[in-house]
């Protein structure tokens, strides 16, 4: 602690995915959670609860904004309120820790690229899978050229909690998340980017409502679903209390051609009975793959002779157990941007990849949506590309 500057944080959205702030939450070495803001009162309670009596807490973010004491913020409110409540963050001279996905829209994503260069604040993008070891093993295989120049990346999602976490709430409404490609899928499509090193240029999407739109148990529009994961809630045609209003996609896939000739897939479903997302990765002298992505069960598995097929590879890389949610990935994301705002210096996540993730997702819904027609990505601002890269870490 000695010569660091104390940082003293704000949560916008201090319920649900707000407990991910609490990771930064270290008097001893300076850094304190010093108010929250939630339309949640519940949640507010649980703060003071975790925090102190004398943390500060609001029911109106912008009432949090004012404080002096607060130096930075998490947002991690619903995906629909992003763009405002970061934006109103950075306008308040705030440093900003943004969950992803960005915003569920480009130009959403953009006006906060904007907001951030104009006040010169940080802005830190919560992909933490890019701290997830399943996923460094992947892209240290790939550096150390074990696979050769890639040429192309796929990615195949299995969301067997998807009739729970995604249709029983706001995510199932395209007004307050655009689609699922987008929410769901900016993880991976951040990951593709960053594994095959390039931005998506152009897009075609494809799929479709074709089951959660049958089951007729709804629960009110004013009641709030229940989003929680039930093993018991299955075949999926058996779920009971979805949200009043469904217009998002439950299957869909998209394909992306990269900016460095790099080709691309990304495939989707949200009905599976398990789940896990798997990657393959293929360059000109191999390819690797990985099974599963939780520490201690998964692995990565590297091809790089010529032979028959052979489904344990030519090299396992078992990835071991560790500590921390989302794979010791959270714990060490926060640990990051805490270091970035108090010492500033590289950082792996990138405000201009999380753009690019948001903007593919969104155009392979428009695609998807219209025909299946190919859509081009619209690029960044060569400035703010040059000003936000500057600072990442390759």
């Amino acid at each position: 602690m000695m010569g660091k500057p104390e940082l003293r944080i704000g949560v916008i959205g201090a319920g649900g995915r707000g407990g991910l702030a609490g990771h930064a939450h270290q008097p001893e070495e300076g850094v304190r959670l010093v108010a929250g803001a939630d339309v949640d009162t519940k949640a507010l309670e649980q703060f003071q609860e975790r925090y102190g009596a004398d943390a500060f807490v609001t029911t109106d973010y912008r009432e949090l904004l004012k404080r002096g004491e607060v130096d930075a913020v998490f947002v991690t409110s619903p995906d629909f309120l992003h763009e405002e409540h970061a934006v109103a963050a950075l306008e308040a001279g705030k440093h900003v820790y943004l969950e992803k996905p960005m915003a569920i829209t480009i130009e959403g994503c953009d006006r906060i690229l904007q907001a951030a260069f104009a006040g010169k604040c940080k802005l830190y993008l919560g992909h933490n899978m890019r701290h997830m070891d399943v996923i460094l093993k992947m892209k240290a295989l790939i550096d150390q050229g074990a696979i050769g120049e890639v040429k192309a990346g796929w990615c195949r999602h299995f969301v067997g909690y998807g009739g729970d976490a995604y249709f029983k709430d706001w995510h199932a409404e395209r007004t307050k998340s655009t689609s699922l490609l987008l929410q769901k899928g900016a993880h991976d499509i951040d990951v593709l980017h960053w594994l095959c090193r390039g931005y998506t240029r152009r897009v075609v999407g494809m799929g479709g409502l074709t089951l959660y739109d049958r089951i007729t148990d709804r629960h009110g529009p004013s009641e709030r679903g229940d989003a929680s994961w039930h093993l018991s809630n299955w075949p999926p045609l058996s779920q009971k209390g979805l949200n009043p209003s469904i217009d998002v996609e439950d299957i869909s896939m998209m394909l992306m051609e990269l900016d460095n000739g790099v080709f691309c897939s990304y495939q989707q479903c949200h009905y599976t009975p398990d789940g896990w997302r798997n990657y393959t990765l293929i360059g000109a002298e191999g390819r690797i793959e990985n099974f599963g992505d939780s520490p201690g069960e998964a692995v990565v598995m590297l091809w790089d002779k010529q032979r028959y097929y052979h489904p344990r590879g030519n090299a396992q890389f078992y990835i071991e157990e560790t500590t921390g949610s989302h794979g010791g990935a959270d714990p060490r994301i926060v640990a990051e941007f805490v270091r970035y705002v108090r010492e500033g210096g590289k950082v792996a996540t990138s405000p201009i990849a999380a753009r690019y993730a948001v903007a593919a997702g969104y155009q392979a819904a428009m695609s998807l949506r219209s025909g299946n027609t190919p859509m081009d990505v619209p690029p960044v601002d060569e400035k703010l590309a040059a000003y936000f890269e500057a600072e990442v870490a390759r």
